[in-house]
């Protein structure tokens, strides 16, 4: 019998055609303990402690059990006791007790950018959870600087709903649109589901067979939103209110900036913007830790 050769050609890319791979993110966030500046003129550990101490107090009676995530604003909640929601207001705590506070909570992963009827900055701290929110009257004075302890600032799911409609908006369909038709009854059947408790209805745009036309479309419709927030955990992540109630833009991105995932989530706040209860125990630890290590720090000064 004669043998029957038969050609085997490896169906792997030759060394010159290696496939290429989209870079992912190459970095993520850790969490490092700050730098405790050293007790002395300019630094006022001791006035720093102190309101770590108060703030320590009204996050242990929130954090109790049986507490609930506070929904009101750092300024309703100012004005009527601390015990729902952590905040104290640092815009009159002297200056050199402020540089220490400043350098020991530092910025953390997430930030937001609100538009409002005034300039609203909101920076999480190096403890999750904790967060800075700064308000500006028309002419940049600080009008509040709240120290605050939530899963995500009231004042952004606020803003976000005020501006918001609970039907999306109508626009004529233009010639070239595929997958829209579809894509928008998905998100208002979504949205007339949405509420507490209720899953997340993510969309994959990513995956998703959209023509220019019905990219275009979409953005259209949903363009409007309030609050952007920016996350910096593994690479980076843009999450946009739309002009649609508890429709949000969520979009994932590398080290290099480039586009991998995009989504539309329909859930009141997205989960990766939030901090988790258990991040917020975690945090109380460390903020603990921190005002012992302060006043180790003041007594050997």
């Amino acid at each position: 019998m004669r043998p029957v050769t038969i050609p085997i050609r490896s169906l792997m890319p030759a060394p010159d055609d290696a496939v290429e791979y989209m870079p992912m993110p190459r970095e993520m966030t850790t969490f490092e303990m700050p730098r405790l500046p050293e007790p002395g003129p300019g630094n006022d550990v001791a006035g720093a402690r102190d309101v770590l101490a108060t703030f320590l107090s009204h996050l242990d009676a929130w954090l109790a059990p049986g507490g609930e995530p506070a929904q009101r604003s750092a300024d309703e909640a100012a004005k009527q006791g601390q015990a729902e929601l952590p905040a104290l207001d640092l815009a009159g705590l002297a200056p050199d007790a402020l540089r220490v506070l400043n350098e020991t909570l530092g910025e953390g992963e997430v930030a937001a950018i609100i538009d409002a009827d005034h300039e609203v900055r909101i920076q999480e701290s190096v403890f999750a959870g904790v967060w800075r929110e700064q308000h500006f009257d028309a002419n940049g004075g600080l009008l509040h600087d709240y120290l605050l302890a939530a899963p995500i600032p009231p004042v952004v799911r606020r803003r976000a709903a005020e501006h918001a409609a609970t039907t999306l908006r109508e626009i004529s369909l233009p010639v070239g649109t595929m997958n829209v038709p579809e894509l928008i009854h998905e998100l208002q059947d979504a949205m007339n589901r949405s509420g507490p408790g209720t899953p997340a209805h993510v969309i994959n745009l990513t995956l998703l067979p959209m023509s220019p036309e019905d990219t275009a479309h979409i953005d259209q419709v949903l363009d409007g939103g309030s609050v952007v927030i920016l996350s910096r955990g593994f690479g980076n992540c843009r999450i946009s209110s739309t002009a649609a109630r508890d429709v949000w833009r969520v979009q994932y991105f590398n080290n290099m900036q480039t586009l991998i995932l995009n989504t539309i989530e329909v859930v009141p706040m997205p989960e990766v913007a939030v901090a988790a209860r258990e991040d917020l125990l975690e945090s109380r630890g460390r903020l603990a830790d921190l005002v012992q290590w302060m006043g180790d720090s003041i007594e050997d000064a």
